[in-house]
Protein backbone atom coordinates (compact mmCIF):
# COMPACT_ATOMS: atom_id res chain seq x y z
CA UNK A 1 0.00 0.00 0.00
CA UNK A 2 2.45 2.56 0.76
CA UNK A 3 5.16 1.25 -2.03
CA UNK A 4 1.86 1.95 -4.39
CA UNK A 5 1.05 5.40 -2.78
CA UNK A 6 4.69 6.72 -3.50
CA UNK A 7 5.07 5.05 -6.75
CA UNK A 8 1.92 7.21 -7.71
CA UNK A 9 3.76 10.41 -5.96
CA UNK A 10 6.69 9.67 -8.19
CA UNK A 11 4.90 9.62 -11.26
CA UNK A 12 2.85 12.95 -10.46
CA UNK A 13 6.19 15.05 -9.64
CA UNK A 14 7.65 13.60 -12.50
CA UNK A 15 5.04 14.49 -15.19
CA UNK A 16 5.00 18.43 -13.16
CA UNK A 17 8.27 18.61 -13.80
CA UNK A 18 7.30 18.05 -17.36
CA UNK A 19 5.15 20.41 -17.74
CA UNK A 20 7.53 23.63 -15.98
CA UNK A 21 9.92 22.25 -18.45
CA UNK A 22 7.74 22.58 -21.46
CA UNK A 23 6.23 26.03 -20.54
CA UNK A 24 9.74 27.26 -20.01
CA UNK A 25 10.88 27.04 -23.43
CA UNK A 26 8.03 29.26 -24.41
CA UNK A 27 7.52 33.13 -24.11
CA UNK A 28 5.25 33.83 -21.33
CA UNK A 29 2.34 35.62 -22.59
CA UNK A 30 1.91 39.10 -23.49
CA UNK A 31 -1.70 41.04 -23.08
CA UNK A 32 -1.56 44.28 -25.20
CA UNK A 33 -4.14 46.63 -24.76
CA UNK A 34 -4.64 49.53 -27.22
CA UNK A 35 -5.34 52.80 -25.91
CA UNK A 36 -8.22 54.94 -27.67
CA UNK A 37 -7.76 58.73 -27.22
CA UNK A 38 -11.00 60.09 -26.17
CA UNK A 39 -12.17 62.93 -29.43
CA UNK A 40 -13.27 65.86 -27.62
CA UNK A 41 -16.22 67.07 -28.75
CA UNK A 42 -16.62 70.57 -30.84
CA UNK A 43 -17.90 73.67 -28.88
CA UNK A 44 -20.50 75.30 -30.61
CA UNK A 45 -19.84 78.60 -31.79
CA UNK A 46 -22.73 81.02 -31.79
CA UNK A 47 -21.73 83.24 -34.31
CA UNK A 48 -24.57 86.37 -34.98
CA UNK A 49 -25.24 87.99 -38.35
CA UNK A 50 -24.69 91.89 -38.94
CA UNK A 51 -26.96 92.89 -36.21
CA UNK A 52 -30.96 92.33 -36.87
CA UNK A 53 -32.55 95.21 -38.50
CA UNK A 54 -34.82 97.76 -36.69
CA UNK A 55 -37.77 98.27 -38.47
CA UNK A 56 -39.45 101.33 -39.06
CA UNK A 57 -42.33 103.06 -40.94
CA UNK A 58 -43.62 106.68 -41.55
CA UNK A 59 -46.74 106.97 -39.56
CA UNK A 60 -47.09 110.80 -39.14
CA UNK A 61 -46.10 114.03 -41.29
CA UNK A 62 -46.65 117.85 -41.41
CA UNK A 63 -45.57 120.24 -43.51
CA UNK A 64 -41.51 120.78 -41.18
CA UNK A 65 -41.53 117.24 -39.75
CA UNK A 66 -41.85 113.38 -40.28
CA UNK A 67 -42.77 111.31 -37.34
CA UNK A 68 -41.25 107.23 -37.48
CA UNK A 69 -42.74 105.04 -35.74
CA UNK A 70 -40.09 102.10 -35.08
CA UNK A 71 -39.59 98.60 -33.16
CA UNK A 72 -36.21 96.45 -32.59
CA UNK A 73 -36.34 93.12 -33.45
CA UNK A 74 -33.85 91.24 -31.17
CA UNK A 75 -31.44 92.24 -28.11
CA UNK A 76 -27.52 92.21 -28.30
CA UNK A 77 -25.39 90.59 -29.19
CA UNK A 78 -27.74 90.27 -32.35
CA UNK A 79 -29.69 93.09 -31.94
CA UNK A 80 -29.23 96.68 -30.71
CA UNK A 81 -30.38 98.74 -27.36
CA UNK A 82 -31.53 101.85 -27.42
CA UNK A 83 -31.51 104.38 -27.68
CA UNK A 84 -31.74 104.43 -32.02
CA UNK A 85 -30.16 107.53 -34.15
CA UNK A 86 -32.77 107.66 -36.94
CA UNK A 87 -31.03 109.75 -40.29
CA UNK A 88 -32.80 111.18 -42.81
CA UNK A 89 -31.37 111.57 -46.61
CA UNK A 90 -32.37 114.16 -49.62
CA UNK A 91 -31.97 110.34 -52.31
CA UNK A 92 -32.11 107.13 -52.00
CA UNK A 93 -28.74 107.31 -53.22
CA UNK A 94 -26.69 109.29 -50.44
CA UNK A 95 -29.13 106.79 -47.97
CA UNK A 96 -27.61 103.73 -49.32
CA UNK A 97 -24.13 104.95 -48.96
CA UNK A 98 -24.63 106.91 -45.64
CA UNK A 99 -23.54 109.97 -47.22
CA UNK A 100 -24.93 113.76 -46.13
CA UNK A 101 -27.88 113.06 -43.91
CA UNK A 102 -29.52 116.39 -44.04
CA UNK A 103 -31.34 115.63 -40.53
CA UNK A 104 -31.00 113.57 -37.59
CA UNK A 105 -33.05 112.43 -34.62
CA UNK A 106 -32.65 110.37 -31.46
CA UNK A 107 -35.05 107.57 -30.21
CA UNK A 108 -36.20 107.25 -26.51
CA UNK A 109 -34.84 104.69 -24.07
CA UNK A 110 -38.15 102.01 -25.32
CA UNK A 111 -37.19 99.11 -27.87
CA UNK A 112 -40.39 100.36 -29.66
CA UNK A 113 -41.67 104.02 -30.27
CA UNK A 114 -42.36 106.66 -32.31
CA UNK A 115 -39.33 109.94 -33.10
CA UNK A 116 -40.44 112.80 -34.98
CA UNK A 117 -37.80 114.76 -36.75
CA UNK A 118 -37.99 118.47 -37.49
CA UNK A 119 -36.55 121.32 -39.70
CA UNK A 120 -37.97 119.56 -43.34
CA UNK A 121 -38.50 121.23 -46.31
CA UNK A 122 -42.02 121.33 -47.17
CA UNK A 123 -43.27 119.19 -49.85
CA UNK A 124 -40.12 117.20 -50.10
CA UNK A 125 -38.75 113.40 -49.92
CA UNK A 126 -36.70 111.74 -47.88
CA UNK A 127 -35.47 108.70 -47.32
CA UNK A 128 -34.38 107.21 -43.50
CA UNK A 129 -31.79 104.96 -41.97
CA UNK A 130 -31.12 103.21 -38.50
CA UNK A 131 -27.69 103.54 -36.49
CA UNK A 132 -27.19 103.66 -32.75
CA UNK A 133 -25.69 106.09 -30.47
CA UNK A 134 -22.09 103.97 -30.26
CA UNK A 135 -21.51 104.20 -34.36
CA UNK A 136 -23.16 100.96 -35.05
CA UNK A 137 -24.92 101.50 -38.34
CA UNK A 138 -28.10 98.87 -39.61
CA UNK A 139 -26.90 97.25 -42.99
CA UNK A 140 -30.45 96.34 -44.04
CA UNK A 141 -33.12 99.13 -43.92
CA UNK A 142 -33.43 101.98 -46.24
CA UNK A 143 -37.34 103.31 -45.74
CA UNK A 144 -38.34 106.02 -47.75
CA UNK A 145 -39.97 107.83 -49.58
CA UNK A 146 -40.98 109.51 -47.06
CA UNK A 147 -42.73 112.73 -47.88
CA UNK A 148 -43.13 116.49 -46.04
CA UNK A 149 -46.94 117.90 -46.59
CA UNK A 150 -47.01 120.64 -49.01
CA UNK A 151 -47.99 123.91 -48.17
CA UNK A 152 -49.84 124.47 -51.20
CA UNK A 153 -52.13 122.26 -53.76
CA UNK A 154 -51.61 122.90 -57.83
CA UNK A 155 -54.51 122.02 -60.36
CA UNK A 156 -54.31 122.26 -63.69
CA UNK A 157 -57.07 122.40 -66.44
CA UNK A 158 -56.22 122.46 -70.31
CA UNK A 159 -58.15 125.52 -71.60
CA UNK A 160 -58.01 124.68 -75.49
CA UNK A 161 -56.08 122.41 -77.97
CA UNK A 162 -55.38 121.62 -81.46
CA UNK A 163 -53.19 119.11 -83.63
CA UNK A 164 -49.47 120.73 -82.37
CA UNK A 165 -50.54 122.02 -78.91
CA UNK A 166 -52.12 123.29 -76.28
CA UNK A 167 -52.98 125.86 -73.57
CA UNK A 168 -53.34 125.25 -69.98
CA UNK A 169 -53.70 126.59 -66.52
CA UNK A 170 -52.08 125.92 -63.45
CA UNK A 171 -53.85 127.14 -59.90
CA UNK A 172 -51.70 127.21 -56.88
CA UNK A 173 -53.52 127.17 -53.41
CA UNK A 174 -52.14 127.60 -49.90
CA UNK A 175 -53.63 124.69 -47.98
CA UNK A 176 -52.21 125.73 -44.61
CA UNK A 177 -52.56 128.08 -41.79
CA UNK A 178 -49.49 130.31 -42.36
CA UNK A 179 -48.37 132.15 -45.41
CA UNK A 180 -46.57 130.77 -48.27
CA UNK A 181 -43.45 133.04 -49.11
CA UNK A 182 -42.72 131.14 -52.31
CA UNK A 183 -44.18 128.22 -54.42
CA UNK A 184 -42.70 125.28 -57.01
CA UNK A 185 -44.93 123.59 -58.97
CA UNK A 186 -43.91 120.59 -61.00
CA UNK A 187 -44.85 117.19 -63.26
CA UNK A 188 -43.30 114.90 -65.98
CA UNK A 189 -44.59 115.35 -69.16
CA UNK A 190 -45.66 112.28 -70.83
CA UNK A 191 -44.76 112.67 -74.37
CA UNK A 192 -42.59 115.22 -76.27
CA UNK A 193 -44.75 118.50 -74.74
CA UNK A 194 -42.14 121.46 -74.93
CA UNK A 195 -43.29 124.66 -72.83
CA UNK A 196 -43.18 127.61 -75.59
CA UNK A 197 -44.24 130.21 -73.11
CA UNK A 198 -45.75 131.13 -69.82
CA UNK A 199 -46.76 133.97 -67.73
CA UNK A 200 -47.49 133.93 -64.33
CA UNK A 201 -44.33 131.70 -63.40
CA UNK A 202 -40.98 130.81 -64.25
CA UNK A 203 -39.98 127.77 -66.01
CA UNK A 204 -37.15 125.85 -64.19
CA UNK A 205 -37.50 122.15 -65.50
CA UNK A 206 -35.90 120.39 -68.25
CA UNK A 207 -36.56 117.55 -70.94
CA UNK A 208 -39.50 115.57 -69.39
CA UNK A 209 -39.09 116.91 -66.07
CA UNK A 210 -41.28 120.15 -65.85
CA UNK A 211 -41.21 122.79 -63.04
CA UNK A 212 -42.59 126.18 -62.79
CA UNK A 213 -41.41 128.82 -60.06
CA UNK A 214 -43.33 131.67 -58.71
CA UNK A 215 -43.15 135.45 -60.15
CA UNK A 216 -42.11 137.91 -58.58
CA UNK A 217 -45.35 139.31 -57.72
CA UNK A 218 -47.46 135.85 -56.73
CA UNK A 219 -44.85 134.14 -54.50
CA UNK A 220 -46.80 135.06 -51.29
CA UNK A 221 -49.87 133.33 -51.00
CA UNK A 222 -51.77 134.55 -47.58
CA UNK A 223 -53.95 130.71 -46.09
CA UNK A 224 -56.57 130.12 -48.27
CA UNK A 225 -54.92 132.62 -50.97
CA UNK A 226 -54.38 131.09 -55.12
CA UNK A 227 -52.02 132.23 -57.99
CA UNK A 228 -52.45 131.20 -61.56
CA UNK A 229 -49.74 130.25 -64.43
CA UNK A 230 -50.56 129.85 -67.75
CA UNK A 231 -48.71 127.74 -70.29
CA UNK A 232 -48.45 127.47 -74.22
CA UNK A 233 -47.44 123.93 -74.83
CA UNK A 234 -45.87 122.33 -78.49
CA UNK A 235 -46.77 119.13 -78.63
CA UNK A 236 -47.66 116.29 -81.33
CA UNK A 237 -50.36 115.13 -78.81
CA UNK A 238 -52.50 116.89 -76.33
CA UNK A 239 -52.28 114.81 -72.68
CA UNK A 240 -55.16 113.08 -71.29
CA UNK A 241 -54.45 115.53 -68.03
CA UNK A 242 -51.75 117.34 -66.45
CA UNK A 243 -51.17 115.91 -62.53
CA UNK A 244 -49.06 118.91 -60.83
CA UNK A 245 -47.71 118.82 -57.35
CA UNK A 246 -46.87 122.23 -55.45
CA UNK A 247 -44.12 122.25 -53.15
CA UNK A 248 -41.43 125.18 -52.27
Amino acid sequence: MLRTLGAALAAALALTGLAASAGADRPPATTTTLATAATPAPTPTFACPPALPVSGQVTGATTTSITITYWMVLSPPCGYDPPLVVSLFASREDATAWRDPVAEAVTGPERSGKVTIGGLAAGTEYWFRFGDTKGARDPYVIGGPARTLSLCSATATIDSRWGSGFVATVTVRNDGTEPVPGWLVSWRWSGDERIQSIWGGVAEGSGQDAAVRNASWNGTLAPGASATFGLLVASSATPAAITPVCGR
